[in-house]
């Protein structure tokens, strides 16, 4: 379809499909091979500054899954007292029920490297790589929903970075963003309350 043919109606409906599903389950409505490619197609499309490409993304499956979830278990077993431990575990256990996770990184030596190519902006580097990696959660998230699938975005860095870097041998340079849980759908999003436009947006010259 040509992009002269399109609305922006149409982002907007597909921006209020993508909403936060807790509970899940490992019955994906399409093959994972699915799942992959629309990974890898959000990865390559997703804008960076610079098209500095920082971008990183570790799929988990199956088994794997649910070891980053008993990891991640384990890590906040550590530093949760036990009189408040059940409320966590619950959460743990609700992430780990779901088919698989995705985990956003930005690699470092990237950012780096355009510090050293583009040294006037070299402050703001870091927060683009940030940016850059949030549009793809969405972008990613949306895709997903879209497909059938509910999913629920998660940010156990850094108390699990070590732990994850060194149970996938993933380079040093790689710095965890998020995680993305995904499954098969076994409950439904909650209402979704709106603040007053008028407290967050400001129009001047109209």
């Amino acid at each position: 379809m040509s992009a002269t043919k399109l609305s922006a109606d149409l982002l907007l409906q597909l921006a209020k499909a993508r909403r936060t599903v807790y509970p899940l389950n490992k019955e994906l409505p399409i093959p994972a091979s699915r799942v992959l490619e629309l990974v890898n197609e959000t990865t390559l499309h997703t804008p960076s500054s610079f098209n500095s490409q920082s971008n990183r993304a570790v799929v988990l499956l199956g088994a794997e899954h649910d070891k980053l979830w008993d990891l991640t278990t384990a890590t906040l077993r550590d530093i949760v007292p036990a009189d408040r431990w059940k409320p966590t575990a619950d959460r743990m256990a609700m992430f780990r029920a779901a088919a698989g996770t995705v985990m956003f990184f930005d690699d470092g030596d990237v950012v780096r490297d355009m510090q050293a190519r583009f040294p006037a902006f070299a402050d703001n580097f870091p927060t683009w790589a940030i940016q850059s990696n949030g549009m793809q959660q969405w972008l990613l998230w949306t895709a997903l929903e879209l497909e059938g699938l509910g999913a629920n975005l998660q940010h156990y860095n850094p108390l699990i970075d070590a732990k994850v870097a060194e149970s996938w041998a993933l380079p040093k340079s790689w710095k965890l963003n998020a995680q993305l849980v995904f499954g098969g759908r076994a409950g439904e999003p909650g209402e979704k309350d709106f603040k007053p436009l008028e407290e967050r947006v400001k129009v001047f010259g109209a």
